[in-house]
Order: structure tokens, then sequence, then C-alpha cells
């Protein structure tokens, strides 16, 4: 097994950039050259005969211990491995912290058009299966339903960037937004008129 000393003798991590370099000639590599190569997005590194993903790697280097759970990429992104990016979770929450489904055509998780209904329709995934939330005629509603679901089930600390809050936040600005030049158009009447 893989210790953090023997880690730290073999490679170098830069914290802030999630990349190692090896610290000693090893069959193919030199010193200095950057360790790893592209596995399904993940970034794998052979170690003492031994191949390991790059985000485990780091995680022993900066903590002196594999995780016991899941690592999770908080951006999504497999082979991002800075240590600010990596954050020890459950499965349920390493599942949770997942892009859209390339069927999807809402543009929002858990959101979909029922064609039979002619309404939104908002569902959430749990362990224990598929939650209907309802069906709603404007799609806002049925995003902020998401949401309100996601909040009360604490997805804010699994789904960093969950497409429903996203959502909300830009409608929230669209809204602030029209409101701010509508106010300002009303002021530029009461001077007009005046």
């Amino acid at each position: 097994m893989l210790t953090q000393k023997r880690l730290k003798e073999l490679l170098n991590y830069d914290p802030e950039t999630g990349i190692f370099v090896w610290k000693v000639s090893v069959s193919n590599v030199k010193v200095g050259d950057i360790a790893g190569t592209d596995c399904n997005g993940y970034v794998s590194i052979r170690a003492d005969s031994k191949l390991y993903l790059a985000h485990r790697l780091a995680w022993l280097y900066e903590y002196g211990y594999f995780p016991e759970n899941f690592l999770d990429h908080e951006d999504r992104n497999k082979s991002n491995n800075r240590s600010a990016n990596l954050r020890e979770v459950s499965n349920q929450c390493n599942a949770r912290n997942t892009g859209n489904r390339k069927d999807n055509t809402s543009g929002v998780k858990g959101i979909c058009f029922d064609k039979a209904a002619q309404k939104w329709v908002a569902k959430i995934y749990l362990d224990s299966g598929c939650y209907h939330l309802g069906y709603f005629t404007d799609f806002t509603e049925a995003v902020a339903t998401r949401v309100a679901a996601e909040q009360c089930l604490n997805w804010s600390n699994c789904d960093s960037s969950s497409p429903a809050y996203r959502h909300m936040q830009k409608k929230e600005s669209m809204n602030t937004e029209k409101h701010i030049r509508s106010k300002m158009k009303m002021t530029q009447y009461e001077t007009i008129k005046k």
C-alpha cells in the first residue's frame, strides 16, 4: 500500500495546479516530467507498479490517507485535481454532482416537458427512486420547485452547480435588471413631465 511518505519520495504535487511531477526517474520517465496519463477523462499515475487515480493521490499527498468514501471534483472536471476542487463525499453526494443527461432538452436537471399533458414536469431522484414533484404550465415554476426540493434535501452541499439553481439565479438577475430599467424609465418620464 502506497503511503504519503513514499508518494512524496516519488512525486511532487502542486495543490494550486493539481499537477504531479516526477522526482525520480522510473522506467520511461525522467525527473521533472509531468506524471499521469488520460484514463476516461481522469488522470492516472502508476506508482510502485500500481495504477492510481491522480485525485486520490492528491488527497493522500495533502492529507496523509486515501479517502474512505468518494472524492468529488467539485467543478465536474475529472482532470482538475487542484486540492481546492476535491472533496470527500458519500456515493449519493458524488452521484448528485453530475451534469444534465444527454437527452435533456430543458437545460435543467430534473425538468422535462410532458407532451401528452402539455406541461413541464419536475422530478428528483433519490436512492429510493424517482419522486414526482408536480406538473407546471410555467417552466420557471417547475424549476423553482426543483430548487426547493434540492434545498430541502441539502443538495447545495453536493451539487455545487445545480442547473436548476443557476437558472433561478439568472432569472432573478434578469427580473432585477428589468425592475431597475422600469424604475429608470419612470424617473425619466417624471423628469420629462416636469
